[in-house]
C-alpha cells in the first residue's frame, strides 16, 4: 500500500511539474498561466516619456517673465530614456546607468516694449533638457509574487539647451548677444510602474519569443530637475518639478 500511494504521488507531481510548464512552437506560446515561463536574456530598458513641463524661471527673479509672456497654459514635453541593467540582483531588481533626453517648446505673441500689449510677431523658448542618472528598479513583487507593481527610484545630473526666438530667428538683447545658453545641475525622480504582462501572460510570452521584449510596463514619475548651475546664479532656471506618463520596455 505505502509503495502504491508512494507511486501517485511522484506520478501526481510530475502530472503537477508538467502543467507549469511553458513551451513554444511554430503557433507561439503555449502553456497557460505559467509559474516557469520562457524568458529571452535581459539588460537593458526603454522608456517613451510624455510629461507636463513649466520651467522654474520665475522662482528666481523679482518679477514674473515666463508667466507674463507664456501665461498658464499647461505645456508637455515628449522624449525617451535608455537604461543599461548592468547589475542584475536576482528577487530584487536591477541597478545601472540611464540617459534620457526630451524635447517642449513654447510660444506666444510678443509683448510690446512700453507694455501696451501684445505684437502680431511670435516669440519662442525651446528647451532641451538632457540627463545622465544611476537608475535602481525594485521588481520583486512584479516578478515573484501575483502584485504586478515596481518601483524606482533615480539620480544623477541634468543638462539642458534652450534658445529663444523672435519671428523665424534667434532672439537677441540690446547688446546683440543671441538668446541661447545651457544650463546644468542636480537631477532626480522617483517612479511606480505597472506590469502589463499581468494582464495577458500567455501573449507576453509569445511577445518575449517573437521580438526579445521581456516585460512592458506603464508607468507615473516625479520628475526634479535643478538646472541653476547647483546655486551659481549664473545660469537660467529652465529645469522643472512635475509628473511623467509613459512606457517602458525591458529587453
Amino acid at each position: 500500500m505505502r509503495f502504491g500511494a508512494l507511486g501517485l504521488a511522484l506520478a501526481l507531481s510530475a502530472a503537477s511539474s508538467a502543467a507549469f510548464a511553458q513551451g513554444t512552437d511554430e503557433f507561439g506560446a503555449y502553456g497557460g498561466l505559467e509559474e516557469r515561463r520562457y524568458e529571452s536574456e535581459q539588460s537593458m530598458a526603454f522608456e517613451l516619456r510624455i510629461g507636463r513641463y513649466r520651467p522654474r524661471i520665475d522662482e528666481e527673479l523679482a518679477s514674473a517673465p515666463f508667466a507674463q509672456t507664456f501665461g498658464d497654459t499647461p505645456r508637455y514635453i515628449l522624449g525617451f530614456e535608455v537604461d543599461w541593467q548592468a547589475l542584475r540582483i536576482r528577487k530584487f531588481g536591477s541597478f545601472g546607468p540611464g540617459f534620457g533626453w526630451g524635447y517642449t517648446k513654447f510660444t506666444a505673441d510678443a509683448l510690446l516694449a512700453d507694455g501696451s500689449g501684445r505684437s502680431s510677431q511670435s516669440t519662442t523658448l525651446e528647451i532641451m533638457p538632457m540627463y545622465a542618472v544611476g537608475v535602481l528598479r525594485v521588481d520583486v513583487l512584479a516578478q515573484q509574487t501575483p502584485v504586478p507593481l515596481a518601483f524606482y527610484g533615480k539620480l544623477g545630473l541634468g543638462y539642458a539647451l534652450w534658445w529663444t526666438g523672435d519671428g523665424d530667428e534667434t532672439s537677441r538683447d540690446d547688446a546683440g548677444v543671441k538668446g541661447r545658453d545651457t544650463s546644468y545641475g542636480l537631477h532626480y525622480a522617483v517612479g511606480a510602474m505597472f506590469l502589463l504582462d499581468a494582464l495577458d501572460r500567455a501573449s507576453a510570452v509569445e511577445i518575449d519569443v517573437t521580438t526579445g521584449v521581456n516585460n512592458t510596463y506603464f508607468f507615473f514619475e516625479w520628475t526634479v530637475s535643478q538646472l541653476d548651475g547647483f546655486g551659481s546664479g549664473n545660469h537660467m532656471q529652465v529645469g522643472t518639478n512635475s509628473w511623467t506618463l509613459g512606457l517602458a520596455l525591458e529587453i
